[in-house]
């Protein structure tokens, strides 16, 4: 919803509609007319109204699961921190388990997934800029913390982003058949899977290629 909005129930059901058809049909395959339309609204305008256009509507989508997983996902940062040790699983855990809660989430938590997978899987991934930059952010201090624990040659070669993306777009094609009647063994394996991400070793191979790239080639993740 653009500034000074207030929520309603016109905007809760967009929202939900195109929770369910940017997942469905990809957020660039549905028209704003369509989402009007399966949100019941009767002014043909009520999308625009309410959130402008379609990054608007995308961004409260986001929101809408974003808080949560914000919360769920400080609350792990802030019990590791405590603990004092490193530990690169726990660290994987932050990452994926507040994204896997959204599994059985039934007021949309697997369409935002898989709209989620759908942002970080493109050619050139759609990240905020806020979760990256902002330090009040989750991803911004679960990316600290972890860089915190792996080599510089490894930082350079975007360890974190990817083991992002994999988590998301894992996670993304679990949400397509969801709800399952547990998901507690697919999470743990993918905690597991984005540890070893992050820690695989490097070969000599790619520590001779990775030394010969300038510095300044690319930005780290």
């Amino acid at each position: 919803m653009h500034e000074g909005t207030a929520a309603t129930p016109t905007a809760d059901r967009l929202i939900s509609a195109a929770e369910q058809l940017f997942a469905t049909h990809g957020i660039d395959g549905i028209s704003l007319r369509e989402i009007n339309r399966a949100a019941g609204a009767r002014n043909g305008s009520a999308l625009q109204y309410h959130f402008r256009d379609r990054d608007g509507l995308l961004r409260a989508v986001m929101v809408k699961h974003g808080r949560e997983v914000e919360a769920r996902r400080h609350a792990m940062l802030d019990a590791y921190e405590a603990d004092g040790q490193a530990n690169v699983r726990a660290l994987a855990g932050a990452l994926v388990r507040p994204l896997a809660s959204k599994l059985d989430d039934p007021d949309g938590g697997p369409h935002y997934l898989r709209i989620l997978a759908d942002l970080m899987n493109r050619p050139r991934p759609v990240i905020n800029p806020a979760d990256r930059d902002d330090p009040r952010s989750s991803i911004y201090r679960w990316r600290t913390l972890v860089g915190s624990l792996l080599e510089d040659d490894a930082t350079r070669l975007h360890r974190r982003f990817t083991a992002i993306r994999f988590a998301t777009v894992e996670l993304g094609r679990r949400a397509q058949g969801a709800p399952h009647t547990d998901d507690r063994l697919f999470t743990a394996h993918l905690v597991d899977l984005v540890a070893g991400v992050l820690t695989a070793p490097l070969s000599d191979e790619t520590r001779r290629l990775a030394a010969s790239r300038p510095r300044g080639a690319g930005s780290s993740a």
